[in-house]
């Protein structure tokens, strides 16, 4: 798989918070030198903040960017991807990778502006900005091999991926690991208050939730067991963390978090069109 981008030239439609992962990430990686890639951003000071930074082409012209790519990576808000995708109709060359993290946007779409069957549909997460993100991604059926490597080449600029089966997978992992971090941040800062409450200084409570859940994340990597095992072994009969346990499920806890990712797998089904 290393160097599958070597020789590429790689367009970036958006120069938003994903779009700059994306990029710092192959960059520092040696993926891709800057020389090889092109950021369509239409907003002046982050085309110039990205040119200086980073020392990449920018410009406000999509049908510009993309011309002689080989690989482009649509990252626009959901709400002005109907525009750019009327915009750049029959511009994309039938070759393109064509990489979509465009939240519920379906591979439909990408097909059929473009005529192609070489279209990869992402979801990342905001820990890909860090390099710690994971990435479920899917092809349709005229995704080479080759074109399979590079999507993987640089979607583990931002941390781990893996490959689904279809689409409705993506829209899983979007309630899963899409949403699933302000899930976590929500747990943090509920840690942190109770710590607050019960008379610890913010920075020391802080401190102590957010290295408990990395802390517990690793862990859990490291031990390869089920999570139900884990916490058992945390559990002494009649103790603290039996007592805290006991409150957590009697709040429904655990209902309500698969709740919730239920109500965020519809939502990215709606925004789909399904």
């Amino acid at each position: 798989m290393t160097g599958t981008l070597e020789h590429a030239r790689l367009t970036l439609i958006g120069g938003g918070v994903m779009g700059e992962a994306i990029l710092r990430g192959v960059l520092n990686k040696g993926t891709v030198a800057p020389a090889q890639v092109t950021v369509a951003e239409p907003v002046a000071a982050r085309r110039e903040a990205l040119q200086q930074t980073l020392g990449v082409h920018c410009t406000d012209d999509n049908a510009q960017a993309v011309q002689g790519a080989d690989v482009v990576v649509f990252a626009v808000k959901p709400q002005v991807l109907g525009n750019v995708l009327a915009g750049l109709r029959g511009r994309v060359a039938a070759h393109t990778l064509v990489i979509s993290i465009v939240a519920g946007a379906p591979m439909a779409l990408y097909r059929e502006a473009f005529a192609t069957e070489a279209v990869v549909r992402v979801i990342p997460n905001t820990p890909g900005q860090i390099g710690q993100g994971i990435s479920l991604w899917v092809t349709a059926p005229g995704v080479t091999e080759l074109q399979c490597d590079q999507a993987r080449e640089l979607l583990s600029a931002l941390g781990e991926e893996v490959r689904g089966h279809n689409e409705n997978d993506v829209d899983i992992a979007t309630a899963i690991s899409g949403s699933g971090p302000a899930y976590v941040f929500l747990f943090i800062e509920a840690l942190t208050d109770a710590g607050v409450q019960l008379g610890l200084t913010r920075d020391v409570a802080s401190a102590l939730a957010l290295q408990t859940v990395q802390g517990s994340a690793a862990y859990a990597r490291a031990a390869q067991e089920h999570p139900a095992v884990l916490r058992n072994r945390v559990t002494s009969p009649g103790g603290t963390t039996a007592a805290a346990l006991y409150e957590l499920e009697a709040g429904g806890m655990r209902a309500m978090l698969t709740r919730a990712a239920v109500a965020a797998y519809e939502q990215a089904r709606r925004l789909g069109g399904n």
